[in-house]
């Protein structure tokens, strides 16, 4: 009798242990040794077979916004990750002058209060482009993102001072990429963000 109960309980410690590793892999991912490297462009590189030249609001087709929320996907990650670290400078190639210094002063305005960010970036759950129009000469592309980030300020002394370390908060963001149509150069920079 006493041997079929340690079965049940093997059983029920796996059953656990199984969840704990599925929560555990839901929460911080898989590193799969594919993670692309973002420093340099955003969001795709120039087709050898079509070049992306002269792009503009009619020209750009399923194809192209397809491939363009793929890496405004990617860009989205690294700007909300580097920001919540203070490494500004790894995106200063994403971000036009005017988001780059409103993101440079948050940064600063945190240091300065001895604040620290901690940021857990869970996921994308949907990334829908919104609108996008020539404005001169310029191709101006708006994204609404839907994401899981886990986010907390915290003081000098550790304490939380606002956002929650332990929950998973729903983020909605609304985000405008500009390019120069005319340019053979595939990177686009973010020019506006709303939450």
């Amino acid at each position: 009798m006493s041997y079929s109960f340690e079965y049940i309980d093997l059983i029920l410690l796996a059953m656990i242990a199984g969840f704990i590793f599925l929560r555990l892999r839901g929460i911080l991912g898989k590193k799969t040794g594919f993670e692309e490297d973002i420093s340099s462009s955003f969001p795709h590189e120039a087709s050898k077979t079509k070049p992306v030249v002269n792009i503009n609001a009619d020209t750009f087709d399923d194809e192209a916004k397809k491939e363009f929320l793929s890496g405004a996907k990617i860009a989205y990650e690294t700007i909300v990750t580097s920001f919540s670290e203070g490494k500004i400078k790894d995106i200063r190639s994403l971000l036009n002058t005017k988001v780059y210094q409103q993101f440079n002063d948050a940064i600063q305005e945190r240091n300065s209060k001895s604040y620290i960010s901690e940021t857990t970036f869970i996921g994308i759950n949907s990334a829908e482009i919104k609108d996008h129009k020539q404005n001169k000469n310029m191709l101006e592309v708006t994204v609404e993102f839907v994401s899981e980030i886990i986010s907390c300020i915290k003081d000098k002394n550790n304490k939380v001072i606002s956002g929650d370390s332990d929950r998973i908060k729903k983020v909605h963001d609304v985000w405008k990429f500009s390019k120069d149509s005319r340019s053979a150069n595939p990177n686009w920079s973010l020019i506006d963000t709303q939450a």
